[in-house]
């Protein structure tokens, strides 16, 4: 009997969870796909190559991501806790929460920042991250377009930095209220910086990052080893990695060789042995034009 209710519960999860997740899908398409619609960057709807590839994957990482998320960052948590001096914790909790939240995005964007470049730097990792550069067109739903592995090692980077500075701790009240804020804000923010739209916000590209900052990221040249920022610019610029001119690129892709679909691109990167990291193209891109 006991099973039985076990088994229902977990039912009723699965399809509660799977439920919020065609919401939020709803409520992207809704947002975006008439944006990208009027001010897209090039025309080319809905259903642009590799749109069921997207799709696929915002599924698969909905109901794996935070499954596989879990347990080394319960882990990490507890073992950094137990290593850290009371007096960090102590002033951490003393801030007000705002404040807190404020420096976890800052301090949370380093550590996304240096697990997104080597991502890009060490064969092993790349091959998992190659998988999100191999979409060559652009749009919101390209942010989901990543293997589990690649987006829990990034997570686990900006994750680690929070715990160490006392930002976040495994006890006190809603201890993983901030943690799961700075996750939250810096996804749905990718969505945007992936979006097919051509948006400039002029000086205050130095400090948010925008859709043509990203795009520059993924283009199929050397830029693509630039822009590793996924909402705070000025990280770029303190590493020298910063490239954003006024002109669009005019080809995205990798030249890492990639399955298209998706159970190719999942079961790739397990498979194969590790390639170069970020392989020079044949060909440079070409500006798109100014904007």
């Amino acid at each position: 009997m006991m099973s039985l209710l076990a088994s229902h519960h977990r039912l009723a999860a699965l399809l509660l969870q799977g439920a919020s997740t065609c919401a939020s899908l709803a409520l992207m398409l809704a947002i975006f796909a008439p944006l990208e619609y009027v001010f897209s960057v090039r025309r080319a709807g809905l259903f642009a190559k590799g749109w069921s590839t997207n799709l696929g994957w915002y599924f698969v990482n909905a109901f794996t991501t935070t499954l596989l998320l879990g347990p080394p960052s319960v882990l990490i948590a507890w073992v950094i806790h137990a290593a850290l001096p009371d007096q960090v914790t102590q002033a951490s909790a003393a801030l007000p929460l705002w404040m807190r939240m404020v420096l976890a995005m800052v301090v949370g964007e380093v550590g996304f920042y240096w697990g997104h470049r080597w991502s890009h730097r060490f064969p092993l990792l790349w091959r998992f991250h190659a998988v999100h550069h191999s979409a060559t067109h652009i749009n919101f739903l390209v942010n989901t377009r990543a293997h589990p592995i690649d987006v829990v090692f990034t997570r686990l980077c900006g994750l680690v930095l929070l715990y160490a500075t006392g930002l976040t701790s495994t006890v006190g009240p809603n201890p993983t209220l901030i943690p799961a804020l700075v996750l939250f804000v810096g996804s749905m923010w990718s969505f945007f910086i992936h979006a097919n739209l051509r948006v400039r916000l002029g000086p205050l590209e130095e400090l948010i990052a925008t859709p043509a900052f990203h795009h520059w990221h993924h283009t199929y040249d050397d830029h693509k080893d630039h822009n590793f920022s996924s909402m705070l610019p000025f990280m770029d610029r303190v590493f020298g990695t910063f490239y954003l001119p006024k002109a669009w690129p005019a080809e995205y892709g990798t030249a890492t060789p990639m399955p298209e679909d998706l159970i190719g691109q999942l079961l790739e990167p397990l498979a194969r042995t590790p390639r170069p990291a970020s392989p020079a193209p044949p060909k440079p891109a070409k500006a798109a034009g100014e904007v």
